[in-house]
C-alpha cells in the first residue's frame, strides 16, 4: 500500500517583474509524522491574499520573506489528523498558518479552535478571519468615519474593500466603492448597500469620482495605490484620514506611469493636515475578540454580506494567485484543498 503525500507548492525562483508559473514549483512529498508535542495538520482551505506578493521578494520589509525552495505561506483552515499534543484531538478544526501545502506539522503554536457549526469554515480565513480583520481595525482605528461623512474605497468588491464599505455604512457614513468592471460595481451597489460604485476601467472615472463626492473625500481606505490614487488625492478633505491597507497596483510592477507622487503628497499632508497611516492588521491584535464578536453579530442581522471566489485544487493556487494579482477574482480568493 502506497505511502500517503503531502502536496506542496514552493518558490522554485524570486519574481522579476510580473510573477509567473516558473517562480512556483510543485513537489510531492511523503507526509509527516507527529512527535511528541506535535500534531498532523490536514489542509481544507488556503486562503489567497496580495500580500503574498511582497514575501516572494528578497527585500526588507515587516516580515521575513519566503526562502526559494521554501513553501510559499499562507493561512489555512486544517483539521487534526494525528496528534501528539494534549490539546488537539483528531477531528478538531483549526486556524493556522500552514501554507500551500495539503499537510503540515505544528506545535500548537499559534493554533486557534473553530467551532465548525458556527459559521462556513472558509470564513475563518475570510470575513472572520484576517481580510475582514483589517478592514474593521484599520476603518475604525485610523479612519474612524462619522456620521455623513464620505468614505471611499479602492477594491471594493474584494474581500477588505467590501467590508470597509458596509462598516462604513454601519457608522452612518457614506459609502463609495471603486471596483472594476460593470458586475462588480453592480455588486458593490445593489448587494452590498454602498451608495455609489464606480468603475475605475472608466475613461472619465476621475470625472465620476469628482461627481460621487460633492463635498469631497474625508476617509480613504488604499488597498490599490496608482491611478486611483491619482484620482482620489485632489479629492481628500482638511483634516482626511488614509489607512494604508494595500497597493496592489505596484506588487506585480502593474504601476509603470513613473509619476513621482512624493512632492504633491507632502506638500497636502502639511497644507490639508492629512493623517496618511500605514499599518499591519496584527498592531491591533488585542481588538480581535470584540472584531469577532461584532462581526458574527452583522452577519447573523444581515448588516454584512461577503462573497467567495472557491477554487478547487491546490495546483490550481499559482494560476489563481496570478489571476488576483491583476484582478480576476470575485470576492474573497479561497483554495479548497481537500
Amino acid at each position: 500500500m502506497s505511502q500517503p503525500q503531502n502536496t506542496r507548492i514552493v518558490l522554485a525562483s524570486r519574481p522579476q517583474g510580473p510573477v509567473k508559473p516558473g517562480n512556483f514549483r510543485i513537489e510531492a512529498v511523503p507526509v509527516p509524522a507527529p512527535g511528541d508535542g506535535e500534531i498532523l495538520l490536514k489542509i481544507l482551505f488556503l486562503s489567497l491574499d496580495p500580500y503574498m506578493r511582497g514575501r516572494m521578494d528578497d527585500a526588507v520589509s515587516y516580515a521575513t520573506p519566503v526562502a526559494v525552495d521554501g513553501v510559499m505561506e499562507g493561512g489555512t483552515v486544517a483539521e487534526v489528523i494525528e496528534s501528539k499534543h494534549p490539546g488537539y484531538q483528531p477531528g478538531d478544526i483549526v486556524l493556522s498558518h500552514s501554507g500551500w501545502q495539503s499537510y503540515a506539522l505544528s506545535d500548537g503554536a499559534g493554533l486557534r479552535k473553530l467551532d465548525p457549526d458556527a459559521a462556513p469554515l472558509s470564513t475563518a480565513v475570510g470575513i472572520l478571519g484576517m481580510p475582514g480583520f483589517t478592514a474593521y481595525a484599520g476603518l475604525l482605528t485610523i479612519g474612524q468615519p462619522k456620521p455623513g461623512e464620505t468614505v471611499v474605497v479602492a477594491a471594493a468588491s474584494g474581500p477588505v474593500g467590501s467590508t470597509v464599505g458596509q462598516i462604513a455604512r454601519i457608522e452612518g457614513a457614506r459609502a463609495v466603492g471603486i471596483a472594476g468592471g460593470a458586475d462588480k460595481c453592480a455588486f458593490v451597489r445593489d448587494e452590498l448597500g454602498f451608495d455609489v460604485a464606480i468603475d475605475h476601467r472608466a475613461p472619465d472615472f476621475a470625472e465620476q469620482l469628482q461627481q460621487a463626492c460633492p463635498s469631497g473625500i474625508d476617509v480613504y481606505f488604499e488597498n490599490v495605490g496608482g491611478a486611483v490614487w491619482d484620482a482620489v488625492f485632489p479629492l481628500l478633505n482638511t483634516f482626511a484620514r488614509v489607512p494604508v491597507c494595500g497597493l496592489i497596483a505596484q506588487y506585480d510592477g502593474l504601476d509603470l506611469s513613473g509619476k513621482d507622487r512624493l512632492p504633491a503628497l507632502m506638500r497636502d499632508i502639511l497644507k490639508k493636515s492629512l493623517t496618511v497611516r500605514g499599518f499591519i492588521q496584527r498592531e491591533f491584535i488585542d481588538q480581535r475578540p470584540v472584531f469577532l464578536e461584532t462581526m458574527s453579530g452583522w452577519l447573523r442581522s444581515g448588516e454584512i454580506k461577503y462573497r467567495e471566489d472557491i477554487v478547487d485544487g491546490l495546483a490550481n493556487a499559482p494560476e489563481a494567485f496570478m489571476g488576483l494579482l491583476k484582478g480576476h477574482n470575485f470576492g474573497k480568493l479561497v483554495i479548497r484543498v481537500a
